[in-house]
């Protein structure tokens, strides 16, 4: 607490000594004083204070050589010196060797106050700033934020599929943080060293997928007027990361199956096969499983890609990591804001620890960056929060239920089963009927999504 501060000052004018400790005393601070820098280095090897006051003209060695002195402690104090008017050159030189400010003689003891104050205040919003990082360092894995069981878990999976070199499948809804496993992947791998390449299957043209994978000759179609290397040559020695996969065409998922099954490739307008060294790493938000029995997608090239499958976890699942998650996002966009913004008010936080996000990490992300913009007292509130954020229930089964549309009547108690279906029409009705978003939300394939509406 600044208020608590512990303040050394030094001071060879023992007049003025002591009618400094008298005005910080007033105000609440701890005082310790000292007459020189020798005696302060000595206090200063056994005890920390939040800030050190010193004239810069002291008997012995100077008051920039204390200043010297304490930035080179384990914990360097905030620092403030006094000079004489004469002298503002030295004091100038004080702040360029890391002096926080400084008083001009005679002192201004309402000046005093303010700039002992506003230096404490900064030093403690830079200790949270710091404190922030750390914690985030502690959950930090190449990016991956959080400390939750299922990321620990997901965590020590990339770890050991980074040590194979078949295909690996990753799933997850959208804004979960796929293409950041992936690179997660790549950098645990044997081929961090190589290139790391992102390609979504989905916004290229289907003519032009073929020409961006594998390259073309000069010449191969109209408009080809040189040879141009594909991401797969791009890649060689590292990773290609096939986002989408889902929307990939079915005649290019039977050339993705040829290259999974022994490494080679073609070129468009070549005759000639290349043999191409790139780990292929597919994500989807899709239930490919589903898209098999409706013949969108082929089965042997899932079976080929689920050698190493794993699921990213909607942030839903994910316990208490909005805390963790939402510290970060605070720190980057209040960096942009220059740190104007350092914290989240209990009451937002518990707005958004309650809040589905069913746009995951990303929903989260977009969430803070509005909040730091619209925040005006230092930290978010919840009035900075957007809209559907500050509306959202936390007790969807409170009144009665009727959160849930009726999900339970007055005094009824009907059968497990028969709560599931009506928890499940009511999510298709929330999301008007989009069946893939309803079990991505439910955390089901769309076949057993299919099975309780045959029930309902």
């Amino acid at each position: 607490m600044v208020d608590a501060a512990l303040i050394l000052l030094v001071e060879d004018d023992s007049g003025l000594r002591e009618l400094i400790r008298e005005e910080l005393e007033d105000a609440g601070f701890a005082v310790a004083e000292t007459a020189d820098a020798a005696s302060a280095a000595r206090w200063l090897a056994g005890r920390s204070p939040d800030l050190i006051i010193s004239d810069l003209r002291l008997p012995g060695k100077s008051g920039l050589g204390l200043l010297d002195h304490s930035r080179r402690l384990p914990v360097p104090p905030a620092f403030l010196v006094i000079t004489a008017f004469g002298t503002v050159e030295q004091a100038v030189a004080a702040l360029q060797r890391g002096a926080d400010d400084f008083l001009t003689k005679p002192l201004n003891l309402d000046h005093l106050r303010l700039s002992v104050r506003r230096t404490l205040e900064r030093r403690a919003l830079q200790a949270e700033i710091a404190r922030y990082r750390q914690m985030l360092k502690a959950g930090d894995f190449h990016s991956l934020i959080g400390r939750s069981t299922p990321m620990r878990q997901l965590f020590e999976q990339i770890r050991r599929v980074a040590r194979g070199s078949g295909p690996v499948l990753i799933t997850g809804e959208s804004g979960t943080g796929k293409e950041l496993v992936a690179r997660a992947l790549h950098a645990e791998s044997e081929r961090r060293d190589g290139p790391f390449l992102a390609v979504n299957c989905a916004g290229i043209p289907p003519e032009l997928l073929e020409s961006e994978l594998f390259g073309h000759s000069a010449g191969a179609f109209t408009g080809a007027q040189r040879a141009r290397k594909g991401l797969f040559a791009e890649a060689e020695g590292g990773t290609l990361l096939l986002d989408e996969i889902g929307e990939m065409p079915g005649a290019m998922q039977s050339k993705l199956l040829r290259i999974l099954q022994d490494g080679r490739m073609r070129p468009v307008g070549e005759n000639r096969e290349r043999q191409v060294d790139v780990r292929i790493v597919a994500a989807t938000n899709r239930d490919l499983e589903a898209d098999i029995e409706e013949g969108g997608f082929r089965a042997d090239l899932f079976y080929r890609l689920e050698t190493f499958a794993f699921e990213v976890p909607p942030l839903r699942r994910r316990d208490d990591d909005v805390d963790l998650l939402a510290a970060h996002f605070v720190a980057r966009f209040g960096a942009a804001a220059d740190e104007r913004v350092r914290g989240i008010a209990p009451e937002a936080l518990a707005r958004l620890r309650a809040y589905p996000f069913l746009g995951n990490v990303r929903e989260l992300s977009n969430a803070i960056e509005r909040a730091v913009a619209f925040a005006r007292n230092g930290e978010i509130e919840v009035d900075d929060l957007p809209e559907r954020i500050r509306r959202h229930s936390a007790s969807p089964l409170a009144a009665g239920g009727s959160a849930f549309g009726g999900l339970l009547g007055d005094g009824e108690t009907p059968p497990l089963r028969e709560i599931e279906l009506r928890y499940v029409q009511y999510v298709l009705e929330r999301l008007e009927g989009n069946k893939r978003r309803a079990a991505e939300l439910l955390g089901i394939g769309r076949r057993t999504l299919y099975r309780y509406l045959d029930e309902a």
